[in-house]
């Protein structure tokens, strides 16, 4: 099937923490991602297969010109094939629409070439407080 990308697409929460679940390892949670992004976020991206949930970005905003991309999951078996740049293209395309000026992300090292080569993020300096 086809992939579509929807910005601010319906959100199914167990489908979304399953895929959060996959991405960073840890047990299936049961996150309200509608009450969380309804709160804090300036939109999302959601990859559909059909009905299927394949990927998923949240975008947070400053308030000003600043959007984030956090919590960019795609299903294990769709990895690799362009879901996860689609889905930050989308994201940027939203934010832009939405008069963001900068979209900014965090990464850990092994996810720096999708972020920069995939995606056409730039490296800055940045910092990192643990809480």
């Amino acid at each position: 099937m086809t992939i579509t990308y929807e910005w601010r697409g319906e959100v199914d929460n167990s489908a979304v923490n399953a895929l959060h679940a996959e991405e960073f390892g840890h047990p299936v949670g049961e996150t309200d991602w509608r009450a969380r992004l309804e709160r804090h976020s300036l939109g999302r991206v959601c990859a559909l297969d059909g009905d299927r949930l394949v990927g998923f970005v949240n975008v947070a905003r400053d308030g000003g010109v600043h959007a984030f991309v956090l919590d960019t999951v795609v299903a294990r078996d769709r990895r690799s094939g362009g879901v996860g740049s689609a889905l930050v293209g989308a994201a940027a395309d939203g934010a832009r629409a939405a008069g963001c000026g900068w979209l900014h992300v965090d990464f850990e090292d092994h996810v720096r070439p999708f972020h920069l080569d995939a995606c056409g993020f730039r490296e800055t300096a940045a910092g990192l407080i643990a809480l």
